[in-house]
């Protein structure tokens, strides 16, 4: 494997296999309540070993523009997926970003493939997959799904027998739905297959049970066990994850939710378009409700923005609330593809449209999501030690989307 460039920066990777691991949804709670139970014995022995510690991941928290970040190594103001959902201006209707046509720069896996690399990236959720496949298939690398593996053909994922190697597909809202995508990375590497592997899994399992249930514990101990099998391949290992995650409902149990659209219109009248970015396929994780909106204001509204900024920022639960230049700025966002401001919510507390538009029926026993500023900070771990200019980053203001820098470049082994 050669030294390879991407979108502005050098990786060289080791002769060892490379493990990338996102653990969608994955607070750092989660990793607490199983340690401290003596539940993850290999990732006990990564932090131990290795390096342990926090990284920002990116805003909004939520899956496609933070597992986009982490396999291109920029921000979205460079690679352009500011969330699952925007609302194209011209077209006047709300697109979801999960193709490589809205990729605006290529992805770590090509270059890392004509490099001399056996790439495979396998995720939970196939709605990314398109995305990490960018460029990818015809270099000779695989990119499949756990939740569609039996779609799986060579000239389409670059393999052929995937099923038949694996097993059939989980269900997507099951834990064996990411514990497959960690067991399907061993088997790759045992096959000889692959060499420089990208594993993102579903949150499933982070939205329906709090960090101390016995699922999750169960679900983290299934987990380590395969983190286990890929040290075993003496795999160089590095795992984070996307987003965090966090109770978002009322103490009776129901979503704490501020219907943003409906506010709005209430106070200034129609034509307010509130876009959720969380919005994607799987409404049973979330319902679509999420810590974080795009407000498009009303076309040829004479509604002052400022105005709007400002009764926004009033209402209860509301933490931060920024104009489309500032939020681009601070966020990293691709301006084109934004609100006219946005808004996020606390640690508690999601933003909806309108009653009417959401089934909370989905989420009836209880709701745990993310998107906003509280679910930011996320963990990782790498199984080996960092060298000294590594370790100084790591202390830093590192990001999650620095995970295969760290893997390929910072480690002494």
């Amino acid at each position: 494997m050669a030294l390879f460039s991407v979108n502005g920066r050098d990786y060289n990777p080791p002769t060892r296999p490379v493990v990338g691991i996102c653990l969608d949804g994955c607070a750092d709670e989660y990793l607490d309540a199983a340690l401290a139970r003596g539940l993850m014995p290999n990732l006990q022995r990564m932090s131990s070993d290795g390096y342990r510690g926090m990284v920002r991941g990116q805003m909004p928290s939520f899956t496609n523009v933070n597992n986009t970040s982490i396999v291109t190594g920029v921000p979205p103001n460079v690679h352009g997926i500011g969330g699952n959902y925007f609302l194209d201006m011209a077209a006047g209707e709300e697109v979801m970003m999960n193709s490589a046509k809205f990729l605006r720069v290529p992805t770590l896996f090509a270059a890392a493939q004509l490099a001399g690399c056996k790439v495979a990236v396998v995720t939970a959720k196939d709605k990314l997959r398109d995305i990490f496949a960018a460029g990818l298939i015809e270099k000779g690398g695989i990119a499949f799904s756990s939740e569609r593996v039996q779609e799986a053909r060579q000239d389409t994922h670059g393999i052929a027998d995937a099923e038949a190697l694996l097993g059939p597909n989980p269900n997507i809202y099951s834990a064996e739905a990411s514990i497959f995508v960690l067991r399907a990375g061993v088997k790759l590497i045992e096959a000889g297959r692959a060499n420089f592997l990208y594993l993102s899994t579903t949150d499933f399992m982070q939205h329906k049970f709090a960090p101390e249930a016995p699922e999750a514990l169960e679900f983290y101990a299934a987990l380590d066990e395969q983190i286990g099998m890929l040290l075993a391949q003496n795999a160089i290992v590095g795992i984070t994850a996307d987003h965090g995650m966090n109770a978002k409902q009322n103490p009776d149990g129901s979503p704490n939710v501020i219907y943003l659209e409906s506010i709005l219109v209430n106070e200034f009248g129609p034509g307010f378009r509130v876009i959720l970015p969380i919005t994607d396929p799987h409404l049973v994780h979330h319902g679509a409700l999420g810590s974080f909106a795009q407000v498009h204001l009303p076309s040829g509204s004479e509604t002052c923005l400022s105005e709007a900024i400002e009764f926004t920022r009033h209402l209860s639960g509301v933490t931060e609330v920024l104009d489309k230049s500032t939020a681009a700025r601070l966020m990293e966002l691709p301006p084109d593809r934004m609100g006219d401001f946005v808004v996020c919510s606390g640690r508690n507390v999601v933003l909806g449209r309108t009653p009417d538009w959401h089934d909370l029926s989905l989420i009836k026993e209880g709701l745990r999501s993310h998107g906003g500023r509280y679910e930011e900070m996320v963990p990782l771990v790498i199984s080996e030690p960092l060298t000294p200019d590594y370790l100084a980053k790591a202390q830093g203001d590192p990001r999650n989307f620095d995970l295969f820098d760290f893997i390929c470049n910072g480690t002494t082994k």
